[in-house]
This record gives C-alpha cells, sequence and structure tokens, in this order.
C-alpha cells in the first residue's frame, strides 16, 4: 500500500471515530438527559410549533426561541429556560410539580433553571433539593403557595432565588440567611408576613433584596454591615417604625407604603452612589436634610405623602442626573430651589401641598405646616411619671389587658406632656401650648372606643387600603380636573365624580361646597367620625382633602373619597323594568341580610352609632361580586345643606329624649321594611301609599294558602322559594313596617329572622334542585 493510500485511510477512520463519538455521545444523552427533557416536555404540554425537536435532534445545537432555551456544556445540559409568557400551557389533568421536579432532579449538572408563568400550583416540592448544582432559580409568576421547604438549604451552590408574583405564606426562614452565595433574593408579590429574619444581615454576598407586596412587619434587619448590597426593596408592607440602617454603597433604595415614622437617618445623606429613592406615602416625621438631592449620582427621589418638615433655599444644589423630584403633601417650606423647576432642565419636580412660596402648584398657607410640625413633633424627656398614677396605671394594665394598656399608655404620654410643658412655660413664658385637658369621662370614652374598635376589626373589613388625606391635586388628576366627563352624581350636596387614583384603584369622589367659612379643625370631628365608615357592606371611606381659600385658610369645600362600587343600585336587580338580570330569591335573602348586618355597624360599630340614616334602596350598591353596599349615612357633613327626607318617613314622633333615641334605632329598621317590601313584591315602592296598599296585602297573603301567597310576591322568584321562607320574610317585613316604633324588631332581630329565613330555605333547595346549587346560589 502507498503513502498515499495510507494516508487516505487514515483520514476516513479519523472521520468515522468522530462520527461513532458524536453517535454514541448522543445515545448517551438519549438514555438519560434527552428523556428527561422529552419527559418534561410532555409533563408541560409543549406544544409542537415552539420546538423543532426530533428524535435525532442535537437539542445542545437547536436554535433557542421564546419558550424554551437550552444550554449545554461538555455534552451535559447546564441552563433550562421555560416560559409561558407566549403560549401559556395547558396542563395536562393529574400534572405533578413533584413528577416534574423529580425529572429536573435527572439533570445531574443543572445550574441554572427558570420556570416563569406556567400556571404551575401547589407547594414547591421538596425534591427541589436533589438539584444540588443549582446556582439560579427563578420560578416567578406561577400560583406556587405554602412555606418555603427547607430542602432549598441543600443548595449549597445557590447564587439567585426568584419566587416573584405567586401565592406563597409564612414566614422567611432564618435558615436563608446560611446560604453562603446568595446574591439575589426576591419574594416580590405574595403573601409572607411575620418580621424579616435577622440572619438576612449574614448574607455578605447579597446584591439584591427585594420584598415588595407582601404582608411584612416589625423592623428592619440592620443591613449596615452588607457591604455588596445594591438594592432595596420593601415595598407595600407593614415594616416599621424605625428606618432602616443601610450600607453606603446602596445604588436603590425602595421603602415606599409601609409604616416607618421616626424619621430620616443623617447617614442617608452619605450614600454617595444612590440612583433612586423611595420613600413615599409612610409615616415619616422630623427634618428632611436637602443635601440627599445633591447626591452626584441620584436620578429619582419620592418622599411625598409623608410630614416631613425643612425649608428649602432657591440656591441649593441638585444632582446633574436628576430626572424625577416628588416633595408632594409634606410640611415643607421655603422656596423651590432653581435647579427643580421646570424651566430648568427636563425635570420633572412635583412639589404640592407643602407650603412653599412657589404658586406653580397649589400650596399650604405657612402657617398650616408651621402648626403641623409642631403637632407631629415628639419632644425628648427624661422624666418619669411618679406617685399615685404610676400605681393607677400599673392596677389598670392588669385588670383592662391590652385595650387598657393602649388606654393608659395615652394618659400617660398626657401626663408627661403636661410635666414637660410646665418645665418648658417656666422656661419660656413667651410660648404658648396648647394642651387638652383629659376628664375621667374622656377616658372612659377612649376606653370605649378601643373596645368598639376591636369589634370592628371582628366585624369586617380587614384589608381596605388605610384611610389618608389626599392632596388636591391628587384628585384632580384622578379625575381628570373633575372634567364633566367624570360626574356620575349632584345634588344640593354637591358632585360626585368617578376617579382612578395612581396606584390603579377606582374612587368616587364627593366634593361638598361649604356655605360659610370655618377652619380646618372644626371638621376634625366629623372627618374622624367619617373615617371610622369601613366595613364590608358599607361603601367605605379612603380619605379626605381640604380645597381652601388663600386670603384666610379657611375651608371652601372637602372632598369625600369613596370606594368605588361599579354595579349600580339593588333596585336595578329587583324592580326596575329594563332589568337584564334579576336577582334570585337566595341573592335577595343575601342582599337583606347584608343590608341588616350594615345598619348593625352604623349603630354599634361606630361611636357614637350613627342612626336615623332613611335609607331607600336606591342607596345600596352592588359591588364586583353583587354584594350589597350601603351608601348614605346620616352624618352632618354628608347631609349638609340637604333637606330632610320625608317621603317614607312614617316615625318622627315626639316624647322625650330617651323615647326619641329609641325611635332613631327603629327609624332604620323601618326603612329597611320599605326595602325589604320591595325585595318580596318585585316592584318600585315609592310612597307611603304605596307602603301601605302593599303591606295590607302581605297581611291578607298570611292568611291565605301557599299558592295565593306565591301569586303576591316577584313572578321572577315564585318558584324559588320555600313557603316556610316567604313567611319568615313576609311576617318581619310587617313588623318592621308598623306605625308603632315600639312595636319594630330591633336589628339584631333583623339578623336572626334573615338567617332563620335562609335556613329553612336551604334544604328546600336541596329538595327541589339535588345537588346542584340552586339559580344564583351565593
Amino acid at each position: 500500500m502507498g503513502i498515499a493510500d495510507s494516508m487516505q485511510c487514515s483520514l476516513w477512520l479519523l472521520v468515522f471515530m468522530v462520527f461513532l463519538q458524536f453517535k454514541y455521545s448522543h445515545q448517551f444523552l438519549e438514555s438519560s438527559q434527552y428523556e428527561a427533557i422529552e419527559k418534561i416536555k410532555q409533563l408541560l404540554n409543549f406544544p409542537r410549533d415552539l420546538s423543532s425537536w426530533s428524535d435525532n435532534t442535537d437539542f445542545c445545537n437547536s436554535e433557542p426561541n421564546t419558550a424554551l432555551t437550552l444550554v449545554c456544556y461538555d455534552d451535559n445540559i447546564t441552563q433550562l429556560h421555560v416560559s409561558g409568557y407566549n403560549w401559556f400551557p395547558n396542563l395536562p389533568r393529574g400534572f405533578s410539580t413533584d413528577t416534574l421536579f423529580s425529572n429536573l432532579a435527572l439533570l445531574p449538572n443543572l445550574k441554572v433553571l427558570s420556570l416563569v408563568s406556567l400556571g404551575l400550583r401547589g407547594t414547591l416540592p421538596k425534591n427541589i433539593g436533589l438539584l444540588s448544582s443549582l446556582e439560579i432559580v427563578n420560578i416567578s409568576s406561577n400560583f406556587f403557595y405554602g412555606e418555603i421547604p427547607g430542602e432549598i438549604l441543600y443548595l449549597k451552590s445557590l447564587q439567585t432565588l426568584i419566587l416573584d408574583d405567586n401565592k406563597f405564606t409564612g414566614q422567611v426562614p432564618e435558615w436563608v440567611g446560611s446560604l453562603p452565595s446568595l446574591s439575589v433574593l426576591s419574594f416580590k408579590n405574595n403573601s409572607f408576613y411575620g418580621s424579616l429574619p435577622n440572619s438576612l444581615s449574614n448574607l455578605q454576598t447579597l446584591r439584591i433584596l427585594s420584598l415588595s407586596a407582601n404582608n411584612f412587619s416589625g423592623q428592619v434587619p440592620n443591613f449596615q454591615n452588607l457591604s455588596n448590597l445594591q438594592v432595596l426593596d420593601l415595598e407595600s408592607n407593614y415594616l416599621g417604625p424605625n428606618f432602616p440602617n443601610v450600607p453606603k454603597k446602596l445604588a436603590s433604595l425602595v421603602l415606599r407604603k409601609n409604616k416607618f415614622s421616626l424619621g430620616l437617618p443623617k447617614e442617608l445623606s452619605s450614600c454617595y452612589q444612590l440612583k433612586k429613592l423611595d420613600i413615599s406615602f409612610n409615616e415619616l416625621v422630623g427634618p428632611f436634610s436637602p443635601s440627599i438631592l445633591s447626591l452626584p449620582l441620584l436620578s429619582y427621589v419620592d418622599i411625598s405623602g409623608n410630614k416631613l418638615t425643612g425649608k428649602l433655599l432657591k440656591n441649593m444644589t441638585c444632582s446633574q442626573e436628576l430626572s424625577f423630584v416628588n416633595l408632594s403633601s409634606n410640611y415643607l417650606t421655603g422656596e423651590l430651589p432653581a435647579c427643580l423647576h421646570p424651566s430648568f432642565g427636563s425635570k420633572i419636580a412635583l412639589f404640592s401641598g407643602n407650603c412653599l412660596w412657589n404658586r406653580e402648584q397649589w400650596q399650604h398657607p405657612y402657617s398650616f405646616c408651621h402648626n403641623e410640625a409642631l403637632a407631629v413633633s415628639i419632644e425628648p424627656h427624661k422624666e418619669k411619671v411618679k406617685g399615685g398614677n404610676g400605681k393607677a396605671v400599673l392596677a389598670s394594665s392588669m385588670v383592662g389587658g391590652f385595650v387598657g394598656g393602649i388606654a393608659i399608655i395615652g394618659l400617660a404620654f398626657v401626663v408627661v406632656r403636661r410635666e414637660y410643658a410646665k418645665k418648658k412655660a417656666s422656661k419660656t413664658p413667651q410660648t404658648k401650648l396648647i394642651l387638652e385637658k383629659v376628664s375621667p369621662a374622656h377616658t372612659l370614652k377612649l376606653l370605649n372606643d378601643a373596645r368598639y374598635i376591636s369589634e370592628t376589626r371582628k366585624l369586617g373589613l380587614l384589608g381596605a387600603p388605610p384611610y389618608r388625606t389626599f392632596v388636591l391635586d391628587e384628585l384632580r388628576e384622578a379625575t381628570s380636573n373633575f372634567d364633566i366627563s367624570n360626574l356620575i352624581g349632584a345634588g344640593s350636596n354637591g358632585q360626585t365624580y368617578k376617579g382612578r387614583l395612581t396606584d390603579g384603584t377606582a374612587v368616587a369622589i364627593r366634593s361638598i361646597k361649604m356655605r360659610k367659612r370655618h377652619s380646618v379643625q372644626s371638621y376634625t370631628h366629623q372627618l374622624g367620625r367619617i373615617s371610622k365608615i369601613r366595613y364590608c357592606h358599607l361603601v367605605s371611606t379612603i380619605g379626605h382633602c381640604f380645597d381652601c381659600y388663600q386670603d384666610d385658610s379657611s375651608v371652601s369645600r372637602i372632598c369625600i373619597v369613596f370606594e368605588f362600587v361599579p354595579n349600580g343600585t339593588l333596585r336595578g336587580v329587583i324592580s326596575e323594568a329594563n332589568s337584564a338580570q334579576k336577582f334570585t330569591w337566595t341573592q335577595r335573602m343575601g342582599a337583606a341580610l347584608g343590608i341588616a348586618k350594615g345598619i348593625q355597624f352604623l349603630h354599634t360599630g361606630i361611636v357614637p352609632g350613627i342612626f336615623s340614616n332613611q335609607l331607600k334602596i336606591t342607596d345600596v350598591l352592588l359591588d364586583q361580586n353583587l354584594h350589597v353596599k350601603i351608601s348614605k349615612y346620616n352624618l352632618p357633613l354628608l347631609t349638609e345643606n340637604k333637606k330632610m327626607d320625608t317621603r317614607l318617613s312614617s316615625s318622627g314622633s315626639k316624647g322625650n329624649d330617651g323615647q326619641r333615641l329609641i325611635n332613631k334605632e327603629k327609624n332604620d329598621v323601618y326603612d329597611f321594611g320599605v326595602i325589604l317590601l320591595e325585595l318580596i313584591a318585585g316592584r318600585i315602592i315609592d310612597t307611603k301609599n304605596d307602603i301601605d296598599v302593599s303591606k295590607d296585602i302581605l297581611k291578607v297573603s298570611l292568611t291565605a294558602d301557599e299558592i295565593a301567597r306565591r301569586n303576591i310576591i316577584d313572578p321572577a322568584v315564585q318558584k324559588e322559594c320555600s313557603d316556610g321562607s316567604l313567611r319568615t320574610l313576609i311576617e318581619l317585613c310587617i313588623r318592621c313596617l308598623s306605625d308603632e316604633p315600639s312595636q319594630r324588631p330591633s336589628v339584631e332581630d333583623l339578623i336572626w329572622n334573615l338567617q332563620f329565613s335562609a335556613q329553612v330555605q336551604d334544604p328546600w333547595n336541596r329538595d327541589t334542585y339535588g345537588n346542584q346549587e340552586s339559580p344564583g346560589h351565593v
């Protein structure tokens, strides 16, 4: 054989060996990792058009797409990215996340795992601990719930853990601080609660900590020694009151919508790498250091919605990087720095609701900020309460428990302020301090208020937006400057506009024009009562806003902000001729029970109670779930300039004060009876004659047989109600409409009878509809 033939033979042998190497390598992947990936595709119901895989595909070299990306190294899968953003998977019946992660565990060299927006649900499987090579885990935008499994602690190489936009609950475990290489920790938009573990301060490699939109509370751990931390995002929690200690190299600090209230630390002005600062909508008091605005890299600042004080100067310097500044709704005085003026560069600067000289945006008078700053300041002192008062405090706290403890703290604070005021007055006689004298009767009122607040929380509005004071500019923006296109109601008491706040919350804003000039302080008590209207069967108040005259700071109008209730009135699903869908009998009982509970809250859930509300069926609104909400309350501010409506009144009886008090409670019961009458009859009840005629028909029906009784009620529900349930409501309605207030049932009786009517109806529903739900079952 010649030399040329020998070289040609060697070349063919080399090609053949390369072919065999590729073939057997591919066969090895087919028997392990390839099969695992194919199984994962089947589990996720992966659409064929998103992948070009076939039995002969070298998937390590396949083209990535928006749904799937694989990365290999040395014929081992090291990264797996699956995203459902563009093809949200229809997971097969019987899908198991445990099986999914068991197949993922067959990829021994997997370092990056990203399973985003795939509709995965259930608890995070414990066998995630088998993926010991993982360095990055991202399972955001799924439906995982429950606590974080402790098996994640086995992932010793873990650098990034992202669990955003799921439904995880429980507390963040202490062992998180034991992950030695963790640099990114993001749990945004879940339902975690409790305090943050102190072990987080041990994560020396941590660069990003994002825990926004959860239910965390309490103090923030000391992060001052985390020299690598660059991003800290704790927005929308209940953390506080102390401002957190943060490292000087921080680049982004977001603490928006928390409970921080004890002032800004001076060290914040030394964070020279800070680019974003958002501490808006907290309860921060004390001075705001203008030097923060001159931090060299700062581009975004929002301190709005706090109680920060301080004087701004026109010649102050600002960072050249600044593009957005929001100083609104604080107690700042002086003049807006020239470097923040809209004419200076392309910056966006918001500063309304302060007491600045600049009038391009609405400002309070200087005296407002001066007085409010005094009201929120906390004077330091070291005096101790001595003598008999201390013993009384101790005894009361032992007897009164938690509620008594709250009142005692308030009383102790008053005592200390008195002592402090006396000493200060002796040193500075020219200074006047206004102190409220607390009588024993007032102390008893505090205790009663605390008791009612506790009961109120039990009755029902946990999770509602916190009541707050709005700035007029916020409401102008929400309503397009009170544009007529947003007008949804008008009357002698003002106009009501639909609006949308910057966070997307839909609201109804009632603008009330004041006929007489009074100071802001004159409305404090009334607004305090309005702020307590927060219950699941009431259109709850979210806040208020003052619009004041510039000359004397008296109030020209008040805007009350309510939650927006979108589905019209109860009459629209009961008796209006053009109603597209009418309430069933079950829904009508549920609506009646909701109204009764709303009345009960107005009477007993607010101190003092709100009576004689002159309720009509058109004052009852329906929310997005068709639950009822009362929208009318007998409060002076909400009924100013409005004539008393005597159209359906029957109980303006005269007599002594005690009798009138009893009648006040029974007035709402009568109005409830009119609403119940319309729920039963299914036709509009608008006059006293309508009431009398319909009531007489109901009385006659009680002596008739069941067929005759059904013929007098709304034809839409004749076949849906049991006779026992119907009789109960008819009897209750007649009692409510009694001309003698003392013969009317109490609100508690209303609720008991309505619940009894529902109990009588339930067996009838089961006998009639079997295992199926009755029409309109709530």
